[in-house]
C-alpha cells in the first residue's frame, strides 16, 4: 500500500504577530501630504469642496 500525497495546496493559517505596533511607521508620521492642495482650478476647486464637503452642510 503507497500513500499518495493530496494534490490538494494547504491553506496557511492566520499567524499571530507579537511586534509592537507602535515601532511602525505610519502615513501620519511624515509630512509628506500635509497642507497639500492639489493643482487645478477653480472648477475642479469647487467639485472637490462639494465632494468633500459633510452631508449636514447642503
Amino acid at each position: 500500500m503507497s500513500t499518495v500525497p493530496d494534490p490538494r495546496p494547504r491553506e496557511s493559517k492566520p499567524v499571530l504577530v507579537f511586534d509592537d505596533p507602535l515601532d511602525q511607521q505610519s502615513a501620519d508620521d511624515t509630512d509628506r501630504g500635509w497642507g497639500d492642495r492639489p493643482s487645478g482650478d477653480s472648477a475642479s476647486d469647487l467639485k472637490r469642496f462639494l465632494d468633500e464637503k459633510p452631508p449636514h452642510h447642503i
